[in-house]
């Protein structure tokens, strides 16, 4: 993989962070808005492909750059996943409340 793929890559899972973050509406702070969401894909993209390869999903909308495959709908699925995981730890005491 050379560097331009990389780049692509992380273009792409940019957008697939930030299509999730719109869908369960989280908005980073600040400046770092493009970093999060490229974190967020790149993670997203690993928790979708483990879901999809756990459950034994075909591929839906796979993109290939060089001779690595990414399939946005998991991202996008994986993305939004681990956001919403994340809100539910941040807020723990909404969610996970226990009533005396």
């Amino acid at each position: 993989m050379d560097l331009l793929q990389l780049l692509i890559l992380l273009v792409i899972a940019g957008i697939c962070g930030a299509v999730a973050e719109l869908i369960v509406g989280f908005s980073p702070p600040g400046l770092q808005v493009m970093l999060v969401s490229i974190i967020v894909g790149v993670i997203g993209a690993f928790i979708g492909g483990w879901i999809a390869e756990t459950f034994s999903l075909p591929p839906i909308t796979e993109i290939r750059v060089g001779n690595i495959r990414l399939n946005l709908l998991y991202t996008i699925l994986g993305s939004t996943l681990l956001l919403v995981i994340l809100q539910a730890l941040r807020s723990g005491r909404q969610w996970f409340s226990i009533k005396r």
